[in-house]
């Protein structure tokens, strides 16, 4: 039997994103950058997002990031843009939701960016129509059944 060589199992490397939680300075875009709003989650270490300048891209999250920093759908990030491939992107940073919400405040993000979704803002004719799936009965519906 080999011996085991490592420092631990899964667990030690779960417990080591703690020092995560404190307060950290805003970053802003420079050129080059843009802030998005993840549309969906596409596996592979890879998104799609919505600029702020309009542009769906495609976004590569980067391997520093990869499997330490979660990003979910709804999300909003700063993506480096790529001079030779303008449909594509890679996520530089994820912002906290306090931090997201400075940003609106700052002016950097649109008015109509909606912040605190689990889904993008281009998803509101989906919105409406599951409304719409309820039936109401009527309590002698109920007594026929």
């Amino acid at each position: 039997m080999p011996k085991n060589k490592g420092k631990g199992g899964k667990n030690r490397k779960r417990g080591k994103n703690e020092a995560d939680d404190e307060k950290r300075e805003l970053v802003f875009k420079e050129d080059g950058q843009e802030y998005a709003q993840v549309m969906r989650m596409l596996g592979n270490g890879r998104c799609e997002a919505m600029c702020i300048d309009g542009t769906k891209r495609m976004c590569h999250i980067r391997g520093k990031m990869h499997k330490k920093v979660w990003i979910g759908a709804g999300d909003i990030i700063l993506v480096g843009l790529r001079d030779y491939q303008d449909d594509k992107a890679d996520v530089i940073l994820k912002y906290m939701p306090d931090e997201a919400r400075l940003l609106k405040a700052y002016g950097e993000l649109p008015e109509n960016t909606r912040l605190n979704e689990g889904i993008a803002g281009g998803l509101d004719e989906e919105d409406d129509a599951a409304a719409d799936d309820y039936i109401e009965f009527e309590d002698e519906d109920i007594d026929k059944i």
